[in-house]
């Protein structure tokens, strides 16, 4: 098959419908939760934009075809993360947040889970789910041997499961009214069997699992089993709610066991790594705005000069760096979601397309970063006014190498160990297996 990098109908169908949605939707949401001070109230203040994305089928295009939903490709949902990202960052993470929550159900969900994503499907209400994996002290090396381990534990009580422990920046996990979402994936540490079946030789990995807890499971076990520490105002994505909570003694039943010890760890990554892409598109998206604002700028102003900015040199070359950085960065996002996409059927293992999507996130979030700067470095000192765009999509942007998965702590970490691996073939993922000698 020739390479192509146009769009099929499909895809450019997707691209025309999000960037509709974008415009329509998500652009007037922010003049909405501006109004509002504190980032709680404005997290709030989304829920008409959230509602407005459930029933134009957003939250259920999330969730896998096996599942009830109607997800397309992984290509499909980077091109909708990108025109949404150019337009609305902050209103649209909490969309794909949910998306990030359902996704362990869509790796390691069995029919007996239907029950747990049918307030999804449904098309109707603004039902959250969050995938709650960090924590307070960090997670970056909570699996190596003989480290402590998530923090977060759960102990098996005859048909039930009783979770404590602090979680943090888990976008969601507070749902609307901050008792808790519709639906949490959360990632703790078994400790039925207590501290004596831990030793600096056992693999944390070992005890690692995900726990399905509702806001049913929340209410039923009382007052104070779920709480919110600390709301955490941030500079960028200032609309987005991820707060420092705390479980105490919640209980959920055994069907809501979704990956048992042993298994978590493989779930919560492999959904980290279709996120990875998306971080990545979510780059290209910043990077894109940026670009166009920068160049309309320097195409109507002369900063009281002869010229417009954009006929001095230095000028130019800061953009057609943006530019170039952008389609770059879109290439590399396209090709890891394709990788993902034809798992099993195009060239390379599961870790050389893996490989990819780490690099996409990487790569496209530390280039974001760059793009903005760039971007008020070619405007000069009118980039600083809050009227324009610069600020906002730097202070977006900065947190794209820090969370789903730090670039330093842990995506870097994960490419590392990959090339450490005795079976590592570093272009399998383009050019197939390489022929052994």
């Amino acid at each position: 098959m020739p390479i192509d990098f146009h769009l099929s109908p499909t895809e450019a169908a997707t691209r025309a419908a999000a960037a509709g949605f974008a415009q329509h939707v998500l652009k007037p949401a922010r003049a909405e939760y501006l109004k509002h001070e504190e980032q709680p109230k404005r997290f709030q203040a989304t829920q008409p934009t959230y509602v407005a994305a459930v029933q134009g089928g957003l939250i259920k295009g999330q969730i896998s075809p096996t599942h009830g939903g109607n997800s397309g490709s992984l290509v499909e949902a980077a091109i909708m993360v990108e025109e949404c990202y150019a337009v609305e960052p902050s209103a649209a993470l909490t969309i794909f947040a949910t998306g990030l929550g359902l996704t362990p159900l869509n790796i390691a969900g069995k029919p007996e889970h239907a029950e747990f994503l049918a307030p999804f499907l449904s098309g109707q209400g603004a039902p959250l789910a969050s995938l709650v994996f960090s924590e307070p002290g960090g997670v970056a090396n909570a699996l190596e041997k003989g480290a402590p381990g998530f923090q977060t534990t759960a102990r098996r009580e005859g048909d039930e499961w009783v979770i404590n422990g602090e979680k943090m920046w888990a976008t969601n996990c507070a749902g609307w009214d901050f008792k808790g979402c519709d639906l949490a994936c959360v990632v703790c540490r078994d400790i039925t069997d207590g501290p004596a079946a831990e030793s600096a030789e056992s693999d944390p990995k070992d005890r690692v699992m995900i726990l399905l807890v509702t806001r049913a499971d929340l209410d039923r076990s009382g007052p104070g089993a779920f709480e919110v520490v600390r709301h955490i105002s941030m500079p960028g994505h200032t609309s987005v709610s991820g707060p420092h909570v705390r479980y105490t003694n919640v209980r959920v039943p055994a069907k809501n066991v979704l990956c048992p010890p042993g298994q978590g760890a493989q779930a919560a990554f492999g959904s980290f790594d279709a996120s990875a892409v998306l971080v990545g598109a979510m780059g290209v998206g910043l990077m894109r705005a940026a670009f166009d604002a920068a160049l309309a700028f320097a195409k109507r102003d002369s900063r009281n000069g002869a010229v417009p900015l954009l006929e001095r040199q230095a000028v130019a070359d800061l953009l057609s760096g943006i530019k170039m950085q952008t389609e770059a960065a879109r290439a590399l996002t396209w090709k890891a979601a394709h990788a993902l996409d034809s798992l099993g059927k195009g060239p390379g293992d599961y870790d050389a397309f893996r490989e990819l999507a780490l690099a996409a996130k990487v790569f496209c979030s530390d280039a974001a970063v760059k793009a903005c700067t760039d971007a008020i470095n070619a405007v000069g000192v009118t980039a600083y006014d809050l009227d324009q765009p610069f600020s906002e999509l730097l202070n977006n942007a900065m947190v794209l190498p820090i969370f789903d998965g730090g670039n330093v702590g842990i995506r870097r970490r994960h490419l590392q160990q990959l090339m450490l691996s005795p079976t590592y073939d570093a272009w399998a993922a383009t050019y197939g297996p390489s022929k052994k000698q």
